[in-house]
């Protein structure tokens, strides 16, 4: 008697991805608020001590991904505030024994999506317009959908408001020097075509 066993396998092996935690199809996360190794406020930290989303998350302003910090760059701070919470201490365990932190991701878009942070932080965007009220959240949760929908609903918004982008960074310093010349406005036009974001 030679039976398949293949189906009760097949089975187990799903209900065994389930079990582990994966959070189902990408873009149905909404509402995803992972526990994370330290528990870290951002309404304490960018709420209340208002410090700026890019003093943390440096990479957002040059690069694709906005990045965690360094456990070094929370010592900036720690090294002298509060270094007795269990908290700190935790964080300061991470840095002697040169761990890094193994923060949870919140946020996720598929792989086939190319995103980059630095063309909307540049574009003017506030960090809010995607991560919802972050300087509120005790633990930070995705909040919107991120679905390719969502994306081109702003993108063609911005379009529709004809919105102008502020002066990059390296006009700036020039912009001071001479009142007449002025770096010319830029205005957004942020892309809808297929090619922009799948790549």
């Amino acid at each position: 008697m030679n039976r398949d066993c293949s189906a009760p396998f097949v089975a187990l092996a799903f209900a065994a991805v389930a079990a582990a935690g994966c959070p189902g199809k990408l873009g149905g996360q909404q509402g995803h608020a992972p526990v994370q190794p330290i528990a870290f406020s951002h309404a304490v930290h960018a709420g209340l001590y208002e410090i700026d989303c890019q003093y943390c998350h440096a990479g957002a302003e040059r690069s694709r991904h906005a990045g965690v910090p360094a456990a070094g760059v929370c010592l900036n701070c720690h090294s002298k505030v509060k270094t007795d919470a269990p908290e700190i201490r935790k964080l300061t365990a991470f840095v002697t024994s040169d761990q890094p932190v193994p923060w949870m991701k919140v946020h996720r878009l598929p792989d086939f999506a190319f995103f980059s942070h630095a063309s909307h932080v540049s574009a003017g965007l506030a960090c809010q317009g995607c991560h919802g009220q972050v300087q509120q959240m005790t633990r930070v949760e995705q909040q919107e959908t991120m679905t390719m929908g969502w994306c081109l609903r702003c993108h063609r918004e911005v379009r529709d408001e004809e919105r102008d982008a502020p002066p990059p960074l390296a006009t700036l310093a020039m912009n001071r020097m001479d009142t007449v010349t002025k770096a010319p406005a830029r205005h957004l036009q942020p892309p809808t075509d297929c090619s922009a974001c799948h790549r």
